[in-house]
């Protein structure tokens, strides 16, 4: 896949943010590029954006959230240019709440665009991306937080998923001539933090309640939130992937800020296992 030139992708979350970084990357490199969002005005506005650079690229509106929507996103795409080479898993919300707050709607929504979403892109594309034989690429969006764990459970068992199906699938598809790379971003200048404007109608009112305006963690979330303003672009994510995907990485980072804490969950695992040592287990 070292020429992407002619190459078709189809993007999820693609409207804003990495996603829009990824499809805008990935279009400079001459991909045909199908973005899919759920927000319809802002893939609309995307997709003429990148049309008046000259990219072939077009767009369908999906909640990834939901197989069948997926499911015909991927009929669209085929009917618009016939072969799929790249998959990129990358629609993600940043919803639901701490222990305590937990609410199975939140769970519902969060999980279901974070893990389900990609396990269905799977599921639909593998099969398109082998039947043509000319091999391709399966580009996942996890999170440092699928390595190591922070504050939102919901988020980051989701995440953690992506990571684990991402690992796991690599050698399964590799004899497929499909390459799978999982991509963990730190502080990314998204949207991430304004999830809930897209919140199904089916869990509207269901998913918990708003996010404090007053306390520490609503301090917290106003300092977090400036970071994000002041984050990584996300065009810079995109050049990232597609420098991935021409050279099969397994892992996409973006910057190394999160390392030491991933190098510590590594040496507290490794820990575990020297409390054990020479001990030999009962049979």
């Amino acid at each position: 896949m070292q020429d992407l030139t002619g190459r078709t992708a189809f993007v999820t979350g693609a409207a804003s943010g990495i996603g829009l970084g990824i499809a805008t990357a990935l279009s400079q490199a001459g991909v045909k590029v199908m973005l899919c969002d759920i927000e319809e005005e802002a893939l609309a506005t995307a997709v003429e954006k990148l049309k008046l650079t000259n990219a072939d690229v077009d767009g369908v509106r999906a909640d990834v959230s939901l197989k069948a929507e997926l499911q015909a996103a991927a009929d669209a795409t085929v009917a618009r240019y016939g072969r799929v080479h790249i998959l990129v898993n990358n629609a993600g919300v940043g919803g639901g709440r701490g222990y305590g707050h937990w609410t199975d709607a939140g769970w519902n929504w969060v999980l279901g665009v974070n893990l389900m979403s990609v396990i269905w892109g799977i599921e639909i594309f593998g099969p398109l991306i082998e039947a043509h034989g000319e091999g391709g690429q399966i580009v996942s969006t996890a999170s440092v937080s699928g390595l190591i764990a922070g504050p939102n459970p919901g988020y980051d068992v989701s995440k953690y998923g992506v990571v684990a199906l991402s690992e796991g699938l690599r050698n399964v598809l590799a004899p497929r001539k499909i390459g799978v790379s999982v991509l963990c971003p730190g502080i990314i200048r998204t949207q991430i933090m304004n999830s809930r404007r897209n919140v199904p109608q089916r869990f509207a009112g269901k998913i918990g309640s708003p996010l404090p305006t007053e306390g520490p963690l609503a301090e917290f979330i106003k300092a977090f939130q400036e970071r994000i303003n002041n984050g990584i672009d996300p065009l810079y994510v995109g050049e990232l992937v597609r420098e991935a995907i021409e050279n099969d990485w397994p892992y996409i980072f973006t910057d190394t800020e999160h390392e030491p804490f991933i190098e510590q969950r590594f040496a507290a695992i490794k820990q575990g296992f020297d409390r054990i040592r020479g001990r030999t287990p009962r049979r």
